[in-house]
Protein backbone atom coordinates (compact mmCIF):
# COMPACT_ATOMS: atom_id res chain seq x y z
CA UNK A 1 0.00 0.00 0.00
CA UNK A 2 1.46 3.74 -0.41
CA UNK A 3 1.42 4.34 3.31
CA UNK A 4 4.87 1.98 2.99
CA UNK A 5 6.48 4.15 0.98
CA UNK A 6 8.59 6.47 2.66
CA UNK A 7 8.43 10.03 0.88
CA UNK A 8 12.17 9.27 -1.01
CA UNK A 9 11.95 5.95 -2.16
CA UNK A 10 11.88 4.78 -4.92
CA UNK A 11 8.71 4.05 -7.33
CA UNK A 12 8.15 0.46 -7.85
CA UNK A 13 8.02 0.94 -11.43
CA UNK A 14 11.39 1.12 -11.78
CA UNK A 15 12.29 4.43 -12.88
CA UNK A 16 14.81 6.79 -10.88
CA UNK A 17 12.44 8.87 -9.43
CA UNK A 18 10.76 8.32 -5.91
CA UNK A 19 7.21 7.22 -6.36
CA UNK A 20 6.03 11.17 -5.05
CA UNK A 21 7.48 12.39 -8.25
CA UNK A 22 6.92 9.38 -10.44
CA UNK A 23 3.59 7.26 -10.41
CA UNK A 24 1.92 9.09 -7.04
CA UNK A 25 0.07 11.52 -9.16
CA UNK A 26 -1.53 9.47 -11.81
CA UNK A 27 -2.68 7.29 -8.85
CA UNK A 28 -4.05 10.25 -7.19
CA UNK A 29 -6.02 11.18 -10.45
CA UNK A 30 -3.22 13.37 -12.43
CA UNK A 31 -3.84 12.42 -16.06
CA UNK A 32 -1.42 10.44 -18.14
CA UNK A 33 -0.21 11.45 -21.17
CA UNK A 34 1.60 8.16 -23.12
CA UNK A 35 0.73 4.78 -23.15
CA UNK A 36 4.00 4.24 -21.61
CA UNK A 37 3.11 6.19 -18.46
CA UNK A 38 0.33 4.17 -18.01
CA UNK A 39 1.90 0.45 -18.02
CA UNK A 40 4.48 1.60 -15.51
CA UNK A 41 1.58 3.85 -13.20
CA UNK A 42 -0.44 -0.14 -13.59
CA UNK A 43 2.57 -1.62 -12.92
CA UNK A 44 3.28 0.66 -9.34
CA UNK A 45 -0.64 0.05 -9.19
CA UNK A 46 0.11 -3.76 -8.58
CA UNK A 47 2.71 -3.59 -6.41
CA UNK A 48 0.92 -1.40 -4.25
CA UNK A 49 -2.50 -2.91 -4.26
CA UNK A 50 -4.35 0.16 -5.83
CA UNK A 51 -7.32 -1.90 -7.37
CA UNK A 52 -9.36 0.86 -7.93
CA UNK A 53 -6.74 2.52 -10.40
CA UNK A 54 -6.31 -0.24 -12.12
CA UNK A 55 -10.13 -1.01 -13.02
CA UNK A 56 -10.48 2.74 -13.43
CA UNK A 57 -7.25 2.17 -16.07
CA UNK A 58 -8.91 -0.72 -18.00
CA UNK A 59 -10.95 0.22 -20.87
CA UNK A 60 -14.37 -0.09 -20.45
CA UNK A 61 -15.19 -2.63 -23.08
CA UNK A 62 -12.84 -5.55 -21.31
CA UNK A 63 -13.97 -4.92 -17.49
CA UNK A 64 -15.60 -8.11 -16.38
CA UNK A 65 -18.15 -8.27 -13.33
CA UNK A 66 -15.63 -9.88 -11.56
CA UNK A 67 -12.38 -7.69 -12.57
CA UNK A 68 -11.42 -6.28 -9.12
CA UNK A 69 -11.60 -8.99 -7.53
CA UNK A 70 -9.10 -11.19 -9.75
CA UNK A 71 -7.10 -8.25 -9.89
CA UNK A 72 -7.05 -7.88 -5.91
CA UNK A 73 -6.52 -11.74 -5.65
CA UNK A 74 -3.47 -11.09 -7.70
CA UNK A 75 -1.97 -8.19 -6.70
CA UNK A 76 -2.10 -9.50 -3.02
CA UNK A 77 -0.62 -12.51 -3.59
CA UNK A 78 2.19 -11.60 -6.01
CA UNK A 79 5.31 -9.59 -4.77
CA UNK A 80 6.30 -7.56 -7.58
CA UNK A 81 10.26 -6.64 -7.33
CA UNK A 82 11.19 -5.17 -11.05
CA UNK A 83 9.97 -4.00 -14.56
CA UNK A 84 11.77 -4.50 -17.67
CA UNK A 85 10.72 -1.75 -20.30
CA UNK A 86 11.87 -3.87 -23.84
CA UNK A 87 10.33 -1.50 -25.85
CA UNK A 88 6.85 1.09 -26.73
CA UNK A 89 5.35 2.28 -29.99
CA UNK A 90 3.12 4.54 -30.81
CA UNK A 91 0.80 5.46 -27.21
CA UNK A 92 2.24 9.62 -27.51
CA UNK A 93 0.29 12.19 -26.44
CA UNK A 94 -0.54 13.10 -29.92
CA UNK A 95 -1.93 9.08 -30.68
CA UNK A 96 -5.22 7.23 -30.26
CA UNK A 97 -3.32 3.83 -29.43
CA UNK A 98 0.18 2.19 -28.63
CA UNK A 99 1.97 -0.83 -27.32
CA UNK A 100 4.32 -1.53 -24.45
CA UNK A 101 6.09 -4.64 -24.12
CA UNK A 102 7.89 -5.41 -21.02
CA UNK A 103 8.79 -7.60 -18.26
CA UNK A 104 7.24 -7.76 -14.95
CA UNK A 105 9.43 -9.71 -12.17
CA UNK A 106 7.52 -11.05 -9.02
CA UNK A 107 7.80 -13.91 -6.14
CA UNK A 108 4.66 -15.53 -5.52
CA UNK A 109 4.97 -18.39 -3.04
CA UNK A 110 8.78 -17.61 -2.84
CA UNK A 111 9.58 -18.30 -6.14
CA UNK A 112 10.59 -15.93 -8.99
CA UNK A 113 8.07 -15.24 -11.70
CA UNK A 114 7.90 -13.04 -14.77
CA UNK A 115 5.42 -11.74 -17.26
CA UNK A 116 6.61 -11.31 -20.54
CA UNK A 117 3.60 -9.19 -22.35
CA UNK A 118 3.05 -6.53 -25.18
CA UNK A 119 0.19 -4.61 -24.08
CA UNK A 120 -2.27 -2.80 -25.99
CA UNK A 121 -3.09 0.41 -25.04
CA UNK A 122 -6.24 2.81 -26.45
CA UNK A 123 -7.84 6.27 -25.84
CA UNK A 124 -11.30 6.39 -24.58
CA UNK A 125 -13.36 9.66 -23.74
CA UNK A 126 -9.64 11.11 -24.39
CA UNK A 127 -8.00 9.10 -21.61
CA UNK A 128 -5.31 6.42 -21.50
CA UNK A 129 -6.56 2.72 -21.16
CA UNK A 130 -5.02 -0.80 -20.70
CA UNK A 131 -7.16 -2.45 -23.77
CA UNK A 132 -5.45 -6.27 -23.05
CA UNK A 133 -1.86 -7.83 -23.69
CA UNK A 134 -0.30 -10.87 -25.52
CA UNK A 135 1.72 -13.02 -22.76
CA UNK A 136 4.89 -14.52 -24.24
CA UNK A 137 5.63 -18.05 -22.82
CA UNK A 138 9.45 -17.31 -22.75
Amino acid sequence: MTDNLAPDELCPCGSTLSYQQCCQPFHSGEPVTTAEQLMRSRYSAYALELIDYLVTTTHPDKRTRNLAAEIAEWAAAADFTALELLKASQGSAKDKQGKVEFIAHYQHDGEPGKIHELSRFRRYQGAWKYLDGTIYQD
